[in-house]
C-alpha cells in the first residue's frame, strides 16, 4: 500500500537535490498568492467602475502588445545576462506597480485609466521575467527530474491560484480593493528577499547580446521542430477559444450565484492541484505529446459543459475538470520544452513559450468579452469550448510528430540529455 501511494504522490526529488529550486519554489508560492489577489481585484474594480463586459475584456487587449514585445526581448535577454538579476529586478518592478494600484484605490474616486496602464506594465515585466524563470529550471534541476519539477511548480502555482482568488473575492467584498492590493505588495516584498538568496546564473561566455537577429534565430529553431510547434499551437488555440475567466463575474450574476465568484476563479486551480498532487506516475511516462493533446481536449470539453449547465455546483465541477486537463497539457509542454531545447537557445525559446501560453489567455479575454456582449455569457463559454475541441483535433492531425513524441527515442531529447550529463561531469571534475 505504501509503495502504491508513493507511486501516485508527487516526486519530491527536485526539492531535495537543488537549493535554488527550493528557493524558487517558496518565492513563487509567496508571489503567486499576492499576484492572484491583484489578478482578481483588478477586473472586479473595472467591472465596478464600468459595469461593462467589454471594458473588462479590453484589459486583455491592453496587455497583449507589451507581452509580445517584452516576452520576445526577455527571451533574448535571458540568454545574454545573469538570469537571477532579471528575476530580481522584475519582481521589484511588479511590487511598485502594485503600489500604484493601491494609491489609486485609496483615492476618493478611483480612476479607470491607471488600471489599464498598470495592466500593461505588469504584462511587460512578466514578459521580461518569465523567460529567465523558465529557462533557469533546466539548469538547476537534473534532466531526469524535469517532469517532477514541472509538477511541483504546478502545485506551487495552483496553491496560490486557489487561495488567492477565493480570498480576493472575500477581501474585495468586505475590505475593498485597496486591501487586496496591499496584500499583493507584501507578497512581492518577501519575494524580493528570497530572490536575493539565489545563486548567480550568468550567461555563457560566448553569449550574444540581445538582438532581433538572435530572436529570429530562436524563432527559426522553433519553426523547424514540429513537436515544439505543436505544443505552442495547441495551447494557443485552447486558450484563445476556451478561456472564460474574464466573464466569470457576469456568469455568477446570470446564475444568481454572486457568492460563488471566488470559487469560479479557484475551481480550475483545484482541479489542477488535484492532478498535480497525484502526479507521481507522470515521471514514468515518455509520450508527453499525448499529455498535450488529451489535456487540451479535456479542457475544451469541460469548458463546453460549464457553459451549458446552469446548476452552480455542476458548473464548478466542470471548471475543476477543465483545470485538471489544462494541468496535464501543461506538464507535457513543460517537459518537452526542457527535454529538447539546447541551453544556448533556452532563453529565446522560453520567450516564445511565454507568448504561446500567455497571448492565448489575453486574446481569449477579448474574444470572451466581445462574444458575451454579442451572444450572451453562456453561449460565449460553450461556443468557445466547442471551437477549442475542433482546433485541437485539427492540429493533432496536422502535426503527428507531437502525438508520437517519445522521450526515449526523440533525437533532440537524447542530444539535450547528453549535453546536460557532460556539463554535470565537467562541473564535478572542476570541484574535485
Amino acid at each position: 500500500m505504501t509503495g502504491q501511494l508513493a507511486a501516485i504522490l508527487p516526486d519530491l526529488s527536485p526539492l531535495r537535490s537543488s537549493r535554488d529550486f527550493r528557493l524558487l519554489w517558496v518565492q513563487g508560492l509567496v508571489t503567486n498568492f499576492g499576484s492572484f489577489m491583484a489578478m482578481i481585484a483588478l477586473p472586479l474594480q473595472i467591472k465596478d467602475l464600468t459595469g461593462s463586459p467589454f471594458a473588462v475584456g479590453a484589459m486583455g487587449a491592453v496587455e497583449l502588445l507589451p507581452l509580445v514585445v517584452f516576452g520576445l526581448y526577455g527571451g533574448a535577454l535571458a540568454d545574454a545576462v545573469d538570469r537571477r538579476k532579471v528575476i530580481l529586478l522584475t519582481e521589484a518592478g511588479l511590487g511598485l506597480l502594485a503600489a500604484l494600484l493601491l494609491v489609486n484605490a485609496l483615492l476618493p474616486e478611483p480612476l479607470l485609466w491607471p488600471l489599464y496602464v498598470v495592466a500593461a506594465g505588469v504584462s511587460a515585466l512578466a514578459g521580461l521575467q518569465r523567460p529567465a524563470l523558465d529557462s533557469l529550471l533546466a539548469r538547476i534541476v537534473p534532466h531526469d527530474q524535469l517532469t517532477a519539477a514541472a509538477a511541483l511548480n504546478a502545485v506551487r502555482w495552483q496553491l496560490g491560484a486557489i487561495a488567492g482568488p477565493a480570498l480576493a473575492g472575500l477581501i474585495v467584498t468586505y475590505a475593498g480593493h485597496a486591501t487586496a492590493y496591499g496584500v499583493t505588495i507584501m507578497g512581492f516584498a518577501v519575494s524580493v528577499l528570497l530572490c536575493l538568496r539565489l545563486s548567480p546564473a550568468p550567461a555563457a561566455h560566448d553569449a550574444v547580446k540581445p538582438s532581433l537577429r538572435g530572436i529570429a534565430e530562436g524563432a527559426r529553431y522553433a519553426w523547424s521542430r514540429p513537436v515544439l510547434l505543436g505544443t505552442y499551437a495547441i495551447d494557443l488555440a485552447a486558450m484563445f477559444f476556451a478561456y472564460p475567466n474574464t466573464i466569470f463575474p457576469f456568469l455568477a450574476d446570470e446564475l444568481h450565484a454572486e457568492w460563488a465568484l471566488g470559487l469560479m476563479y479557484a475551481a480550475g486551480s483545484i482541479g489542477s492541484v488535484v492532478l498535480s498532487l497525484t502526479s507521481g506516475w507522470t515521471s514514468r511516462v515518455r509520450r508527453h505529446g499525448l499529455f498535450v493533446v488529451f489535456g487540451a481536449a479535456a479542457w475544451g470539453l469541460a469548458v463546453t459543459a460549464a457553459g451549458w449547465f446552469s446548476h452552480i455546483w455542476v458548473v464548478l465541477l466542470c471548471l475543476a475538470i477543465a483545470g485538471a486537463g489544462d494541468m496535464l497539457s501543461g506538464l507535457g509542454r513543460s517537459t518537452i520544452w526542457n527535454q529538447t531545447i539546447p541551453e544556448e537557445l533556452r532563453g529565446r525559446l522560453a520567450g516564445i513559450e511565454v507568448l504561446s501560453y500567455s497571448v492565448g489567455p489575453q486574446l481569449g479575454q477579448v474574444r470572451a468579452g466581445s462574444m458575451a456582449g454579442w451572444t450572451g455569457t453562456r453561449p460565449a463559454i460553450w461556443g468557445g469550448g466547442l471551437a477549442c475541441l475542433a482546433s485541437v483535433g485539427l492540429l493533432a492531425a496536422a502535426l503527428p510528430k507531437l502525438v508520437t513524441y517519445d522521450a526515449a527515442t526523440d533525437e533532440d531529447a537524447l542530444r539535450r540529455r547528453a549535453q546536460k550529463e557532460a556539463a554535470t561531469a565537467a562541473t564535478a571534475a572542476v570541484s574535485a
